[in-house]
């Protein structure tokens, strides 16, 4: 089967539109990977490579700077949100406007756009970001093939309203599991109920006082919250067992250790049984002093927030990549049910990176 036809020459606001009606949820990629791979194929100034539905475009044309451009091709589940929908004021509306394939209509029309550019460019796009860890398309790329992504500076197109976003939070989830004794619910003093043990746990919760450290100027709030429960037997049944899965958003001067570390520190005392860590990414320290950083921020201006959430900067600065998140979509609207995106300020993110590429 043919894949879907991107046409590169229309402008990023259209080219949206296009992407966000190509649905990729998680683990579905593959008809926009072969798009986007047809669509990058056609350019000859472009070496192309894939692996999966991870497509990889580079120049290589010298320069002394090389710069990573990336972002990822899925989105959450769609939620009745398409077909993209453009309204009078500009705002086109639709599952992955603002996350993110605004930002990799972007990355498309700079690819095609700019044959030339003042430094050497890597186009990334990558599939699995929107699920755990261990299926991010970016750390199967950095496993497989590394030389693939090195850079000396990279850009997450990654929604930030149009302004430089500084490293990112950690991220940890956690499942405490609290136990009890199984009784019929007519007799319940001959049991002990698993649910009801929980309220320790959620009581330190309630109670927790986030920080708020500030790293390089930016100040980042951490939070610490129950995200599921899970628990019962049956209508009749006092519950041996719940399991309450924590997630924690951690600023990233703590380290993946101390972040465990701090988890069982809040909950000691609380009766849990059992403390098991489902998924983990670490965060990344904004990096705003290194030249190339300072130059990008120069050029594109703003003043630079703090990251609330965790992105692929994190993968980078593993790498040894200094990286920062600039993308059109505003992240406030993310993984919502009218999420949208302001095609002016998708031209402008277009128009000011390309005039950072080419200066």
């Amino acid at each position: 089967m043919e894949p879907p036809l991107l046409d590169l020459g229309v402008d990023a606001a259209a080219l949206t539109a296009r992407l966000v009606d190509i649905p990729s949820v998680s683990g579905s990629e593959k008809p926009l990977a072969d798009a986007v791979e047809a669509a990058l194929r056609a350019l000859p100034w472009l070496r192309v490579d894939r692996l999966g539905n991870n497509v990889v475009a580079r120049t290589a044309l010298g320069r002394a700077e090389r710069v990573v451009l990336a972002g990822h091709l899925d989105t959450v589940p769609v939620a009745d949100n398409l077909p993209a929908r453009l309204d009078a004021d500009g705002l086109l509306w639709g599952c992955g406007t603002c996350d993110m394939k605004s930002g990799v209509a972007v990355q498309l029309r700079l690819a095609a756009t700019v044959p030339e550019p003042n430094r050497d460019l890597t186009f990334v796009f990558y599939d699995n970001e929107e699920v755990q860890a261990d299926r991010n398309g970016l750390g199967h790329l950095a496993a497989a093939h590394p030389d693939w992504l090195a850079g000396d500076f990279a850009v997450l197109l990654e929604p930030s309203g149009g302004e430089v976003e500084g490293g990112c939070q950690g991220t940890l989830r956690v499942l405490l599991r609290l136990t009890g004794r199984r009784a019929h619910s007519a007799r319940s003093w001959t049991g002990e109920n698993a649910i009801h043990a929980a309220a320790p746990v959620l009581a330190r919760l309630a109670a927790y006082e986030p920080r708020r450290p500030v790293i390089d100027g930016l100040e980042y709030h951490e939070g610490l919250n129950a995200v599921r429960i899970e628990a019962g037997v049956a209508g009749n049944v006092i519950p041996d067992s719940c399991v309450v899965t924590v997630n924690y958003r951690y600023a990233p001067d703590r380290g993946e250790d101390e972040a465990v570390a701090h988890v069982r520190e809040v909950f000691e005392g609380c009766g849990v049984a059992g403390f098991t860590v489902d998924d983990h990414a670490p965060g990344a320290l904004p990096g705003l002093g290194h030249p190339a950083a300072r130059a990008f921020i120069e050029a594109v201006g703003g003043a630079p927030r703090p990251k609330y959430g965790w992105t692929d900067v994190s993968r980078f600065s593993a790498l040894g990549v200094p990286a920062v998140n600039y993308g059109p979509g505003d992240p406030n609207l993310a993984h919502k049910r009218d999420e949208h995106v302001d095609t002016a300020l998708v031209l402008r993110c277009e128009e000011r990176l390309r005039a950072w590429l080419t200066a």
